[in-house]
C-alpha cells in the first residue's frame, strides 16, 4: 500500500494546503479543553481546586498589603450547581484590574518576581472563573473595594477563550459593609465528594498559616479556625538569580539582554551573591575551561644542569656586554626562585628583567628580543637532558622502532611528570612501569611543541585526560600491565594541580553570546566556584516556633518538633525546606502517619504518590527514630503527623495545577535533612518516654516492697514503722519536695525542701497555695493574692546531690497545696 508521504511530491500544493490549516490559539482556549491539567479534572476536584485558587489569592493579597488574612469561604447548592462564595479583607482590587486577574489567563504581577508567593502564573483564579461557565454558564460575580473607597466595585464577567480577554456583562458600583477586600461568587457543576479533602486544605492552611483567621461553612459542616500569632510573615524581597544551578540557556538569554560589556560585570550585575572577589574566581574557572591551564615545570637543581644565562646570553643580540649580562642574571635568578614555573609566569619574569635592566643601563629591551629570550629559556627548561649516563638499558631502548613509542626520553619532561605519576599511583606498580608510562606521556607534549601546535603546553582538563589515557593506554598494551581509572584520575589530578590558570583576558559578552561552547564553559565555571548561599530576604519560611504554633493549635499531641533548613539552590532559585512532627495524644494510633506537604504555605492535597515529599517520607528507615514501620520502608505507622513545607521563588511543581513537588535531587536531600533533624527529637522524646515508663514500673514495684519491708521491720523492731517516701526517693534517684509546718508561737513555720538525688541540676516551678496570708517570704520568691487564697512562686536551681529550702510564717489553720513543675512526674517524689 502507498504511503500518504511516498506521494506527497506527486501533487502540487499539498505544503501550501497544510499551511493554511495551521492556525495560533490562545492559551485560555488550550485550557477550555485542557482544563485537567489546572486540577479542574471532575465536580469534586474542581470545587476543592477553585477553594484553593481563591483562598490562595486572597491570603496573598492581604499579606502583600501587611494585612492579617480574614478569609471566608461558603459553599451551598443552588439547584442542579454548587455555588462557591469566598470573601478576603485584602486591600482589593482598582476598576482597571479587577477584569483581568479574574478574566485573563497569564495575567498577573509575580511572574518574572524572584520571590517566594503563592501564585505566580497568573492562571489559578482565571482557570476558576473558566471552569466555572464552562460547567454552569453562568459569569463569575466580583465585587471589591479598595481602602479609602466609598463604594465598591461590581463586575459580572466571563473569560472569552477565543481571545482571553475578559468578557464583562454587568459593570456597576455598590455599596458593601467591608471597608476593604475581595469577594468571588462562582457558580459550577460540582459535588461533595472531595469533602475530606476540603476540609484538609482549610485545617492544613491554617496549620501553616498560623497569622490567619478562616471560616469554612458548607451544607453539612462549618469550621472556624482562629489564628495562632499576629506575626505576618516576613516582607520579602525580589533578588537576582544564583549562579548555582541555573541552565545554559537562561545564561544566553541574560547574555543577550545584559548591557554589561564584560563578564565580570555580567556576573556581578546580573547575579545575585556576586562581588568582584567572586567574580574574579569564576573567570579563573572559566579560563581553566576555555583556555586551559598552562604546565608548569620544575626549573634545573643547579646552574651546572642547565646554563640559562648562556642561553638568554645567545639569544639577545646587539644590547651591551654588561646590560646582556644583568638581563641574563636576572631572569636565571628568577627563574632559580620558583619552584615550578609555566610559560606565561616565564614572560612575566623576562619582561621584569627586561624593564630593570633598561632602568639600570639605558638600553631598551624590545618586543623581539624579549620573545628570542623567553624562547630560548623555555626550550632550555623543558630539552635538557638530566641524565647523562645513560644505562646501557636506556641506550638499548632508544632504538627501539616506532612501533613501540616507548623511547627513553630523559628529557626534563619525562623526569618532572615520572614524579607526579611516581606519587600519584600505587607503590604496586614497577618503577621502569612508570618511568615507561611518563616517558609516553611527555611524548604527547613534546610532539605537540614541535609541531608548533602548543608550545607553551597549554591543556583543558579533558586534553589532559586524553594525554593520560593514551600514555596508560599504549603503557597497558606494551607493558603488560594494568592502568586503571583510579590510577588514571590520580595522575590528572596531580598534573592539574600543578597546572597554572592562564592570565588570559575573557571575551567580551558580545563575543560571548554567540558561542554556545564559551557560555557552557562560564556557567560550569559558576558551578564549580565556591559561591555564599543565596540571601533568604527573598523567602519567608513559616520558622521553627510558627510551624510548632500551628500543629499546636490544629492537632491535640503529646509532642512537637520542627526544623528550618538553610536556603539552598535550584535552578538558580533559592529553597528552603522546613519540617514539623507531631506525635501522641490524640492522634490516631491505627494506620499510617499523616503526611502533610506544602509549597509556599499551601497545602498539597492531590497526587501525594507523585510527590517528592511523600518519595523521601517514605524512604526513611523511621524504626531508627521510634516507629513503627512494616518492612522497613514505606509510610510509618503510629499517632503521628508529618508536615513538609519547600518555599521557593519557584517550586518545581509535576504540572500546572501544583499538586506535587517534582523529584528534584537538589531539593529532595534537603527535605531528607529537614525530616531527620525533626525526626531525632521524637527520637529523643521517645527513648525519655521509654526510659520514664521503666522508671515508673520500678517505682511502683518499689512503692509495693518496702511498705510491706517496714512494717515487717515493724513488728520485728518494737518500733514505730518508719516513713519509707524519703528511702523511694533516694533508692529512684528522684526530686524530693517536701513540706514541713511547726507551730510557732501565734503561727505556723512552713519550710519546702528540695531535696535533688538525681546526677543532673535540676530547675522546678513550685507554687505554693496557701489560705493564708504568708509573712517573711525570701527575695526569690513571689506571691499573688486571688480569691482569698495565696500563689506562693518559687523556681530554684538545685544542683545534683544538693538541697535547698523555702521558708515562711503563715497564721494557726492555714491550708496548704504543692504544685510542682520543671522535672518529669516519674523523677518527682512530693511529700506534703
Amino acid at each position: 500500500m502507498t504511503s500518504f508521504q511516498s506521494t506527497l511530491g506527486e501533487e502540487a500544493g499539498i505544503a501550501e494546503e497544510l499551511a493554511e490549516s495551521q492556525q495560533a490559539i490562545s492559551i485560555a482556549e488550550f485550557f477550555e479543553k485542557n482544563k485537567h491539567m489546572l486540577g479542574f479534572d471532575s465536580g469534586a476536584r474542581g470545587l476543592v481546586t477553585a477553594v484553593k485558587e481563591a483562598v490562595d489569592n486572597a491570603l496573598d493579597a492581604a499579606e502583600e498589603a501587611g494585612i492579617l488574612p480574614d478569609i471566608y469561604v461558603e459553599i451551598e447548592e443552588a439547584g442542579d450547581y454548587y455555588r462557591l462564595i469566598v470573601e478576603d479583607n485584602g486591600p482589593g482590587l482598582t476598576k482597571e484590574t479587577l477584569p483581568k486577574v479574574f478574566g485573563k489567563l497569564l495575567y498577573g504581577s509575580r511572574f518574572h518576581a524572584r520571590e517566594q508567593s503563592r501564585g505566580q502564573q497568573g492562571i489559578g483564579i482565571s482557570a476558576a472563573v473558566l471552569y466555572a461557565q464552562l460547567t454552569s454558564g453562568k459569569p463569575a460575580k466580583i465585587t471589591s473595594r479598595t481602602q479609602g473607597a466609598s463604594e465598591a466595585e461590581y463586575f459580572e464577567l466571563i473569560v472569552d477563550t477565543d481571545d482571553n480577554e475578559p468578557e464583562i456583562s454587568v459593570e456597576e458600583t455598590t455599596s458593601w459593609d467591608r471597608p476593604h477586600g475581595t469577594r468571588i461568587v462562582l457558580e459550577m457543576e460540582a459535588n461533595m465528594r472531595a469533602r475530606n479533602q476540603l476540609h484538609d486544605y482549610i485545617k492544613h492552611t491554617a496549620v501553616v498559616n498560623p497569622h490567619a483567621r478562616l471560616e469554612l461553612r458548607e451544607p453539612q459542616e462549618h469550621f472556624k479556625f482562629e489564628r495562632a500569632t499576629d506575626q505576618l510573615p516576613e516582607e520579602t524581597e525580589e533578588i537576582r538569580p544564583h549562579p548555582h544551578g541555573v541552565e545554559l540557556g537562561t545564561v544566553m538569554k541574560m547574555l543577550t539582554a545584559t548591557d554589561s560589556q564584560t563578564v565580570s560585570g555580567f556576573l556581578q550585575e546580573e547575579f545575585t551573591r556576586v562581588g568582584k572577589k567572586t567574580a574574579d574566581s569564576v573567570i579563573d574557572e572559566f579560563r581553566d575551561r576555555h583556555y586551559g591551564r598552562e604546565m608548569r615545570w620544575r626549573p634545573p637543581a643547579s646552574r651546572e644542569d642547565i646554563d640559562l644565562h648562556a642561553a638568554v646570553s645567545n639569544a639577545t643580540s646587539n644590547k651591551g656586554a654588561d646590560a646582556t649580562a644583568a638581563f641574563a642574571d636576572a631572569i636565571a635568578d628568577a627563574v632559580d626562585d620558583h619552584d615550578r614555573i609555566a610559560h606565561h609566569e616565564l614572560l612575566e619574569v623576562v619582561d621584569s628583567a627586561a624593564d630593570a635592566v633598561e632602568d639600570d643601563h639605558g638600553t631598551t629591551f624590545g618586543d623581539t628580543v624579549r620573545e628570542n629570550a623567553v624562547e630560548a629559556v623555555w626550550l632550555a627548561l623543558i630539552d635538557a637532558r638530566e641524565l647523562e649516563d645513560e644505562t646501557e638499558a636506556d641506550a638499548d631502548a632508544a632504538s627501539a622502532t616506532d612501533d613501540n613509542p616507548s623511547e627513553p626520553d630523559v628529557s626534563r619532561l619525562v623526569a618532572g611528570l615520572y614524579e607526579l605519576a611516581d606519587e600519584a599511583t600505587s607503590t604496586r606498580k614497577d618503577d621502569e612501569v612508570i618511568h615507561a608510562f611518563a616517558e609516553r606521556f611527555a611524548a604527547k607534549f613534546e610532539d605537540a611543541r614541535e609541531a608548533e601546535e602548543n608550545v607553551r603546553h597549554r591543556l583543558t582538563r579533558t586534553e589532559l585526560e586524553a594525554y593520560v589515557d593514551r600514555a596508560a593506554d599504549l603503557t597497558e598494551e606494551y607493558d603488560d600491565i594494568t592502568f586503571g581509572d583510579t590510577a588514571r584520575e590520580n595522575v590528572v589530578d596531580a598534573v592539574w594541580g600543578v597546572m597554572s590558570t592562564v592570565p588570559d583576558d575573557p571575551p567580551l559578552v558580545r563575543e560571548l553570546n554567540n558561542d554556545r561552547d564559551a557560555t557552557s564553559n562560564l556557567v560550569d565555571g559558576m558551578r564549580a566556584t565556591d559561591i555564599m548561599a543565596p540571601p533568604t530576604r527573598c523567602l519567608a519560611p513559616i520558622t521553627e516556633d510558627l510551624i510548632s504554633a500551628g500543629l499546636e493549635k490544629e492537632f491535640d499531641a503529646d509532642f512537637y518538633a520542627s526544623a528550618t533548613r538553610d536556603a539552598e539552590v535550584h535552578g538558580g532559585d533559592p529553597f528552603i525546606v522546613e519540617a514539623g512532627i507531631a506525635y501522641g495524644g490524640d492522634l490516631p494510633a491505627e494506620g499510617s502517619a499523616d503526611v502533610m506537604r506544602f509549597a509556599n504555605r499551601v497545602p498539597l492535597v492531590y497526587q501525594r504518590g507523585a510527590c517528592a515529599t511523600t518519595d523521601v517520607v517514605k524512604s526513611i528507615g523511621w524504626r531508627n527514630y521510634g516507629l513503627d514501620q512494616p518492612g522497613g520502608s514505606g509510610l510509618p505507622n503510629g499517632p503521628a503527623v508529618i508536615m513538609v513545607h519547600v518555599a521557593s521563588t519557584n517550586v518545581p511543581f509535576t504540572s500546572e495545577s501544583k499538586d506535587a513537588v517534582a523529584n528534584v535531587p537538589e531539593m529532595e536531600d534537603e527535605i531528607e535533612l529537614a525530616i531527620r533533624e525533626a525526626a531525632r527529637e521524637l527520637k529523643s522524646y521517645l527513648n525519655k518516654r521509654r526510659s520514664m515508663q521503666q522508671r515508673r514500673k520500678k517505682q511502683n514495684v518499689l512503692g509495693k516492697i518496702l511498705p510491706e519491708m517496714a512494717e515487717k521491720v515493724a513488728e520485728v523492731t518494737g518500733r514505730e514503722e518508719p516513713n519509707i517516701d524519703d528511702a523511694i526517693a533516694r533508692i529512684m534517684n528522684n526530686v524530693l519536695v517536701e513540706r514541713g509546718v511547726e507551730e510557732n508561737g501565734d503561727g505556723q513555720a512552713v519550710s519546702v525542701t528540695v531535696e535533688n538525688n538525681s546526677s543532673t541540676n535540676e530547675s522546678l516551678e513550685i507554687t505554693d497555695i496557701v489560705t493564708a496570708e504568708p509573712t517573711g517570704l525570701p527575695d526569690d520568691a513571689t506571691v499573688v493574692e486571688m480569691d482569698g487564697e495565696w500563689f506562693i512562686k518559687w523556681a530554684p536551681e538545685v544542683s545534683s546531690n544538693d538541697e535547698t529550702a523555702l521558708e515562711y510564717e503563715v497564721a494557726d489553720g492555714a491550708e496548704f497545696d504543692l504544685d510542682v513543675k520543671g522535672v518529669e512526674s516519674e523523677k518527682l517524689t512530693v511529700k506534703q
